[in-house]
């Protein structure tokens, strides 16, 4: 594994670069980092070259000035400019769905195959509000008041119950996340418009599971319905870190579709 700092659009970006073979591009969602992926990172690396990063102000990656949905899509671009990369298959996480399907809109010619977990809709006024309100407790009181809430109201409950070392796992990437950084991600999401269509032609994946509170199967559906031949599948007893609470069936689809 290659673990470097890349500057990117003027910030510096935390990515990790692992196997060899076609670039999958893998982009976590808010409150996560790239290690949401690990166990998909390891599988995907024996045939794949993978890549992942920590979007601006998440993780390992420093706080940044004016972080967006169009930015973070734009430092991706940069980050397959920095590799010599044409083109990936690309694989979103929550907010990061957002963020892929923006650099899909942007660049099209550099996204060949489109993987969603827990695709989340532009949020409506209600839930913008909720954003920045999580953003004014960041600021406030730190990750340590808002990380209870994200392992309550985002992990199933059959996660919570029959797999705690998940809920503990997502609690500290919570607790590990920069405040302000978070915070900034969080007003990202609370700006956030909707891409568009996906192009019909780009082959596309929908993962959700069937108790995700934040990125129903239905949105999901809808996006499959948009596009024409998107295929969804629903993970029973699972929430919305898809990734984590369904490691192995989340790990199983991303090889056969890729």
């Amino acid at each position: 594994m290659r673990k470097d700092d890349m500057y990117v659009n003027g910030r510096e970006l935390a990515v990790e670069v692992e196997g060899a073979g076609p670039t999958v591009l893998m982009v976590h969602g808010l409150g996560g980092t790239s290690n949401f992926y690990q166990v998909q990172a390891e599988a995907l690396a024996e045939r794949f070259r993978v890549v992942r990063v920590d979007s601006a102000g998440a993780g390992r990656s420093p706080v940044a000035d004016g972080i967006g949905i169009g930015s973070h899509a734009e430092d991706l671009a940069g980050v397959l400019d920095g590799l010599g990369v044409d083109a990936a298959a690309v694989v979103g996480h929550s907010m990061g769905t957002l963020v892929v399907r923006e650099l899909a809109r942007r660049h099209p010619g550099r996204v060949s195959a489109l993987a969603l977990l827990g695709a989340v809709r532009e949020p409506a006024d209600v839930g913008r509000q909720a954003q920045r309100d999580r953003a004014a407790v960041l600021r406030e009181k730190g990750t340590a008041a808002v990380a209870p809430g994200v392992v309550a109201n985002a992990l199933s409950e059959t996660t919570r119950r029959e797999k705690p070392e998940v809920a503990a796992f997502v609690r500290e990437l919570v607790m590990r996340q920069d405040a302000e950084g978070y915070a900034r991600n969080c007003e990202a999401l609370a700006a956030a418009t909707e891409p568009g269509p996906i192009a019909p032609g780009l082959p596309l994946l929908l993962i959700t599971g069937s108790d995700d509170k934040v990125g129903p199967p239905e949105a999901s559906q809808e996006i499959a319905d948009a596009h024409g031949s998107g295929s969804v599948e629903i993970l029973p007893g699972v929430g919305h870190w898809t990734a984590l609470e369904a490691a192995r069936p989340v790990t199983d689809l991303l090889l056969k579709f890729l």
